[in-house]
């Protein structure tokens, strides 16, 4: 997410070439008259790396005199490690996950997506459609009408669809909830129960 946010930035103001290579902008030679802008731009953008990412990495890759796609090469390196052993735990993560374990659609639905964004950063991109399915295969016993709707789906809605209409279902289970409450309520209090009433 830090990368994808970092490019961006660098895309914008136009210096990505100083952290991703791209042909025909080379850094130029020391003795090149444009060396010393060139200097200037890659400082700053070594400086938005250091700033931005944690303590505890910024200890484990700054090195004196490097250059700023040097920096970046090696926070790349740090997360490309063990990289199968991460599919591994972060496939466990994602076919574990329900919604039991969280406290509304919107989050656990989130949970879902982050855990498939981790994914294909690390080269196991998972599928809209086995996104849906498992969204779908985690929820919870008031859902499994609108489940089994979107499971009989052709073709299967992408996950935003069934986000929405997942969040919509739950307001409306919270509406049924809230007009039951107050239905008990009602009947409660229009009928007290007499003390002399027998048991």
């Amino acid at each position: 997410m830090w990368a994808e946010l970092f490019e961006t930035h660098a895309h914008a103001t136009q210096v990505l070439h100083h952290n991703i290579p791209q042909a025909g902008l080379e850094p130029p030679a020391r003795t090149d008259a444009s060396y010393a802008r060139w200097a200037t731009l890659d400082s700053t953008v070594k400086q938005w790396i250091y700033s931005t990412i944690c303590f505890d990495l910024l200890a484990t890759f700054m090195e004196k005199g490097s250059t700023a796609m040097a920096t970046w090469n090696r926070i790349a390196s740090i997360f490309e490690d063990n990289q199968n052993s991460h599919v591994v735990a972060l496939d466990q993560d994602f076919i574990s996950t329900r919604m039991d374990d969280f406290p509304s659609v919107s989050v656990y639905c989130q949970r879902l997506k982050h855990i498939s964004d981790q994914l294909r950063n690390v080269g196991a991109p998972v599928s809209d459609h086995r996104l849906v399915l498992q969204l779908v295969s985690g929820l919870t016993e008031p859902f499994r009408a609108v489940a089994t709707l979107i499971r009989q789906s052709e073709p299967l809605p992408p996950f935003l669809k069934v986000r929405s209409m997942l969040i919509l279902k739950e307001s409306g289970l919270a509406k049924m909830s809230g007009s039951a409450s107050r239905t008990a309520l009602h009947t409660s209090t229009s009928h007290p129960r007499n003390s002399d009433d027998s048991t």
